[in-house]
């Protein structure tokens, strides 16, 4: 059993995602979105055989049974931690959802704040039912336009989208830095 807040890993892989809530069946949820478990061996060796081109290799269109990495801790200074931690290691996440409220810590703007000046390159949504500062200003704030919202409650095919699209853009960074 992990402790409390300790990141909890979920498989391999360079698509690493740090989910950051006080509501822990939030992190249930990302984990079920974004790993879900194989259904059937044989279907899953046939659906890899049928997404390769002749050439062997892969179409760009992920499988939808297609796995990340997620860890998830409770608060955002963990989750701060943990992404120094990350770094460190050389494993960098690619992408963290932090929720706008988690009483009594660090709000989702601040955890973005201190988790942008360890990582700069780290992409982040903001997930939130509530509306504690208006979208502009938390914008304003980390000076960061392209920072996202999700908007609980949300749909599977957001989430999915989101860490699609946004692990792939840090990835082709990644690539194109010497």
């Amino acid at each position: 059993m992990q402790p409390k807040d300790e990141p909890r890993s979920s498989g391999g892989g360079e698509r690493r995602i740090l989910v950051v809530d006080d509501n822990v069946a939030i992190h249930d949820v990302f984990r079920t979105l974004l790993c879900p478990k194989p259904t059937n061996p044989e279907l899953d060796e046939l659906e890899a055989t049928l997404f390769k081109r002749s050439d062997a290799a892969p179409v760009s269109t992920p499988s939808p049974r297609a796995r990340f990495q997620v860890d998830a801790v409770s608060q955002g200074r963990d989750g701060y931690e943990a992404v120094v931690r990350a770094r460190r290691l050389g494993k960098p996440y690619a992408l963290a959802f932090i929720d706008m409220r988690m009483p009594p810590g660090w709000d989702g703007v601040e955890t973005a704040a201190h988790m942008w000046k360890e990582d700069p390159d780290l992409e982040i949504v903001i997930c939130s039912a509530y509306s504690d500062y208006s979208w502009h200003d938390a914008i304003r704030r980390l000076r960061r336009p392209e920072l996202r919202l999700l908007m609980k409650p949300f749909e599977s095919k957001d989430v999915l989208d989101l860490a699609w699209t946004l692990t792939g853009k840090w990835l082709r960074r990644r690539s194109m830095t010497p």
